[in-house]
């Protein structure tokens, strides 16, 4: 079941009353969170102010999948978050909400009140510890609120560049599309432990996005391991065109 929260975000109130941690919001922790929030978003946006999107291919697919049902399925590696997660938060004058499974831990709340101050909706539960009630807070957020939950089908915990099946099984249940997308940056530091893309300062940035894909409702495991395959083919094409279209562009 969820409520809406503060700011527009989604609240879920099962996992509001039940978490992995023993840990509480105390006041002392608020008052914490309260001051890391203002300085994690001007970190955020100072790196989204300096860089420079010169490109972005396939924007017409957004149009195409909102002109059939009023959500829809973003999808991206775990390392693309940054930019992909920007560009989507920008197409709200698109009509396109989109939101974040957000841990239901203590430490999740502090994401939970980023993702709202940047405009985005909040689903809280974990992919890891709770999917299927988070597959089903997905599809409720889809089909009831409207929302579009940003996917990172390898997920923080990897592994990298693996597509899990929990895209496709939301897109089978809803009836809305997955929207495949990368970006890719003129210069970039990796973070060691997974590989996470952040671009230098004042970096070109392109983004590509893919065409919807609709997954039959009528859809057996060989089929849905086949579309996993597809998917992540997809994603490292999307990465190359991006790659590419900074080579079309003078910095």
């Amino acid at each position: 079941m969820t409520e809406t929260g503060p700011g527009g975000g989604l609240r879920n109130t099962f996992y509001r009353r039940i978490t992995r941690s023993s840990r509480r919001m105390t006041p002392a922790r608020r008052l914490l969170y309260r001051i890391a929030v203002p300085i994690g978003l001007g970190i955020i946006r100072f790196w989204w102010l300096t860089c420079r999107v010169v490109r972005v291919e396939g924007s017409e697919h957004i149009d195409a999948a909102l002109a059939k049902a009023p959500s829809l399925i973003p999808c991206y590696w775990h390392q693309h978050q940054l930019f992909c997660g920007r560009y989507l938060l920008d197409q709200r004058a698109r009509g396109l909400k989109v939101g974040w499974l957000i841990s239901p831990s203590v430490d999740g709340e502090l994401g939970a009140m980023m993702v709202q101050r940047l405009g985005g909706y909040v689903i809280r539960g974990s992919s890891t510890y709770t999917g299927a009630r988070a597959l089903r807070d997905y599809y409720q957020a889809l089909v009831r609120e409207d929302v579009s939950p940003a996917i990172t089908p390898d997920g923080p915990q990897g592994p990298r560049f693996k597509f899990k099946p929990g895209a496709i099984l939301l897109a089978q249940m809803s009836g809305r599309p997955i929207l495949p997308m990368a970006y890719a940056a003129s210069r970039a530091w990796l973070i060691k432990w997974d590989k996470f893309v952040i671009p230098v300062p004042f970096s070109r940035i392109a983004i590509a996005i893919g065409e919807p894909r609709y997954v039959p409702r009528v859809t057996d495991a060989a089929q849905i391991e086949n579309l996993q395959q597809e998917m992540e083919r997809e994603l490292h094409r999307l990465f190359k065109a991006a790659h590419a279209a900074l080579k079309g562009q003078k910095g």
